[in-house]
């Protein structure tokens, strides 16, 4: 059986990055009637944020991606929050010291090379701890110094794995690191404690971030140390702005929370997310979660790094809007409505601007004039298409008072028939009576809606005034 995870840091809110990756390796599991699991991965102590935990579970439930085994979902491979998984850590750890696959280090940081501590290795080196005696190791501890555990890289060697997206890897033994597996505090670091894990909860594909593709070959070392079975790799590419940097909270790019909050659906994010380096291999772009689950591929992950943009997100989240049942959209529209409008007939404006609306956070711009007319010129009252002029539209104004004054019913079709008949008695095209009247109800160049779609909205009394408003600007 297929089971994959999605193990994040909490350290912060869920990125377009962590959606993904648990995107991804919940379509994998769920293709392959498997199971995905939720793993919290708190070992770094100083950067977890509390709130984060559940800003994770929020992310998840908005995105419609389920969990099978989870903290609150217990399969038998629990606990699945790290910081309740020391004693294993500790006991495996132990375990690599009596192989000789892993060492005390006893060095602190101003006994490394200058260069380690600026990010950057240095080539060839060792620790100095991994050849100590026992005799050394218990003078040392009897100092009081608290040792980290090392890996002991093997070497010369060359080790390759195969990766779903990047095919054959191979690296030199000496390009790695002996990294930390278990820190003086007694927390495993990252690197050690997903390979115990992934191992004991029975994981078959890591999903996660290009980024590890250069520490995988130290994994590997790992699973061969214990006599495991590695999981398959499958390592995503980058995603990018459209400029070419990286996608960064800190930087002010948005997380999944903020793009619901700015009014994208839920849906939508996630079927563009999907979209991120993949690809279904024929002209789809429109995906439900259901239909991803279908469709998905992991041999169709793409090496190229992936650019978002806010624009093919628009046009996808608008796409999802017009495929809303009309009480579903107006129950997404409500929260936007501005309090000027709320006096209208609200369930109306939805039928009216959900074919106009691309993103939830335009509703209140869009709708804002049926509250309250803005200042407008009147040059808007010329028109090249529907050929209205100045004068045109005077007297279209003037001459339809009286007609709408003497209906009594004042629904769309009623008022469209009306003015239909008007325009004909007058000698003047449909079109040049519809839009100064338009314009006059609506004070703006586009609105959703036309003519008789704004009065019906307005009501009758309210569209006589604003008429009359627009002949005054006229004049």
């Amino acid at each position: 059986m297929f089971r994959t995870r999605f193990a994040p840091s909490p350290t912060g809110y869920m990125h377009i990055g962590n959606l993904r990756t648990a995107l991804y390796a919940f379509l994998i599991a769920k293709q392959a009637d498997g199971k995905f699991l939720l793993r919290i991965e708190d070992t770094d102590q100083n950067r977890n944020v509390p709130e984060a935990v559940q800003a994770i579970y929020n992310g998840l439930a908005l995105a419609g991606i389920e969990y099978d085994e989870g903290p609150d979902k217990d399969g038998g491979y629990g606990p699945y929050v790290q910081s309740q998984r020391l004693p294993i850590y500790q006991e495996y750890a132990q375990k690599l010291i009596e192989q000789g696959d892993a060492y005390y280090c006893f060095c602190q940081k101003e006994d490394k090379p200058a260069l380690e501590s600026t990010g950057e290795r240095v080539q060839g080196f060792r620790d100095p701890c991994r050849n100590l005696s026992a005799a050394e190791i218990e003078e040392k501890r009897a100092q009081g110094i608290v040792p980290v555990v090392r890996q002991r890289i093997p070497e010369p060697a060359t080790s390759s794995f195969f990766d779903h997206v990047y095919g054959e890897i191979m690296i030199d033994h000496d390009q790695l690191d002996d990294q930390v597996l278990l820190k003086s505090d007694g927390f495993p670091t990252y690197n050690f404690a997903n390979v115990v894990d992934d191992h004991l909860m029975g994981i078959t594909h890591v999903i996660r971030g290009q980024e590890y593709l250069s520490s995988t070959p130290k994994y590997n070392l790992l699973y061969e140390a214990f006599g495991w079975q590695r999981p398959e790799y499958i390592h995503l590419p980058h995603i990018i702005k459209e400029d070419g940097s990286k996608l960064s909270k800190r930087k002010g790019d948005p997380s999944f929370e903020d793009l619901v909050a700015m009014g994208y659906l839920p849906t939508a994010i996630v079927n563009y997310v999907a979209l991120l380096g993949w690809n279904p291999g024929d002209e789809r772009e429109y995906f439900l979660l259901p239909e991803l689950i279908e469709a998905f591929d992991m041999n169709r992950i793409s090496k190229s790094s992936a650019a978002f943009s806010f624009d093919k997100l628009r046009w996808l989240n608008g796409e999802h809007i017009r495929a809303l049942s009309p009480e579903q959209f107006h129950q997404v529209a409500l929260p936007y409505y501005p309090e000027s409008v709320k006096k209208l007939d609200l369930r109306k404006m939805s039928d009216l601007i959900q074919v106009r609306t691309d993103n939830l956070g335009d509703i209140p711009e869009l709708v804002g004039f049926f509250g309250n007319l803005p200042e407008y010129d009147k040059e808007l009252f010329v028109h090249d298409k529907s050929k209205s002029t100045l004068e045109s539209s005077r007297q279209v104004l003037e001459a339809v008072i009286p007609v709408l004054e003497e209906l009594e019913a004042f629904d769309n079709d009623t008022l469209f028939a009306n003015l239909k008949e008007f325009a004909k008695s007058i000698g003047l095209k449909v079109g040049t009576v519809m839009w100064p009247i338009r314009t006059a109800l609506s004070g703006q160049e586009a609105s959703p809606g036309g003519a008789t779609e704004l009065a019906a909205m307005l009501g009758k009394e309210e569209t006589l005034r604003r008429i009359r408003l627009g002949l005054g600007i006229l004049s």
